[in-house]
């Protein structure tokens, strides 16, 4: 069976690319193509574009790289028509994924999608163009299956495949006196800096980081790079300053870490996976941030730990707030403050507990595979 997959970010290349191995499993012969990252290449898809070429965060920075948005998404289309796939799997990335699956539904191609958009907290409506053009949704958050349910709206819930993820790529044993020595750090306990994957996170989001870590000489900051990303971009902010880098080591990172600060975004529920107490920041342009506040309605978090539990795990610096008196107020209650920390490694381990038995990848596979084999849906 032919299985073309649509990713758009690092997260979504991680699951995806864990998809793929449990689609081989069951289907030894299949062949998979699409668009997503070093993952899904490594875990043998032909891409026919890099995420890195897809990844606009916010409202005004897909404005501007609006004509690279849409040329991704006619070259996209006419890849589909040529490559005539049995399915077609989008992972999250809605802005463009909703745009294929119209397309896909028209030329009647089966869609299955995989990890939901965020309908739930702002633009609603789009259930009705998802139940219209989607003949499988697959959701990984609890809450969500209720949402569609209560909209009319067949939905599967495959558990988290974060959980798969962290199982698998997790050090049983962290050996932090090795990670210290492989990566040329010194004796002092780690706060973890992890500002994003995206060029607009990291220098929104960096320089603060940054900055914090002059306020507490006690501890080293390492910050967790990526490698498809320019060094450049880091050095610009790392220029005179004794924050430490590794890169690509993201989970050995945080498992050694006694803390960290942590962009808004899947790394969160990583961080809470691993058990790492954290602060979890956000910051975009003001026009980007002003839109999102006007259309997102009875939401009253951002991060997945807070999402996931309805209460507030761990504390979020939106914006304004993520400035540098509430960052260092923030850091030290979750470094100095053994009540504060035990709280927070004990909501955790709640939270883990809601997301599955850690077969969420075989889960989905099972629903892609005979979605592949169905013959389509009148």
């Amino acid at each position: 069976m032919r299985y073309y997959i649509v990713a758009g970010e690092a997260s979504g290349d991680l699951h995806a690319s864990n998809l793929i191995k449990a689609i081989q499993a069951e289907d030894p012969g299949a062949d998979f193509r699409g668009c997503g990252g070093d993952r899904m290449r490594e875990a043998g898809a032909e891409l026919l574009i890099h995420y890195k070429e897809m990844a606009y965060m916010g409202f005004w920075e897909v404005f501007v790289h609006l004509s690279a948005v849409l040329g991704n998404i006619r070259r996209c289309k006419a890849d589909i028509m040529r490559w005539h796939p049995d399915v077609l799997v989008l992972v999250d990335l809605p802005g463009f994924n909703l745009r294929i699956a119209k397309f896909a539904k028209k030329h009647h191609f089966k869609v299955v999608y995989y990890i939901s958009p965020q309908i739930w907290a702002w633009k609603k409506g789009r259930i009705k163009q998802i139940r219209r053009d989607v003949d499988e949704m697959m959701v990984i958050l609890p809450f969500e299956k209720d949402f569609y349910e209560k909209n009319g709206m067949k939905v599967h819930y495959v558990g988290h495949p974060l959980l798969d993820a962290v199982s698998r790529d997790l050090p049983e044993h962290p050996d932090v006196r090795r990670f210290r020595e492989n990566n040329g750090l010194d004796n002092r306990e780690i706060i973890a800096l992890l500002p994003g994957s995206r060029k607009q996170e990291i220098h929104a989001i960096l320089p603060n980081m940054i900055d914090v870590a002059e306020r507490f000489p006690q501890f080293q900051f390492v910050l967790s790079t990526v490698s498809w990303l320019p060094k450049e971009l880091y050095n610009k902010y790392l220029r005179n300053s004794k924050v430490q880098r590794v890169c690509d080591q993201t989970y050995p990172l945080l498992a050694n870490a006694k803390a960290a600060i942590v962009a808004s975004g899947t790394a969160t529920l990583e961080t809470a996976m691993i058990g790492t107490p954290q602060v979890v920041c956000y910051a975009g342009s003001e026009l980007s941030y002003l839109i999102a506040k006007h259309l997102i309605s009875g939401i009253r978090y951002i991060s997945l730990p807070n999402l996931i539990m309805d209460q507030a795990v761990v504390t979020e610096l939106i914006q304004h707030d993520y400035n540098m008196a509430r960052l260092e107020k923030e850091l030290r209650l979750i470094t100095e403050n053994p009540d504060n920390i035990s709280a927070m490694k004990a909501q955790y381990k709640a939270l883990y507990a809601k997301l599955g038995d850690g077969s969420a990848s075989k889960n989905a596979a099972d629903i892609v595979v005979k979605s592949a084999a169905s013959p389509l849906p009148d």
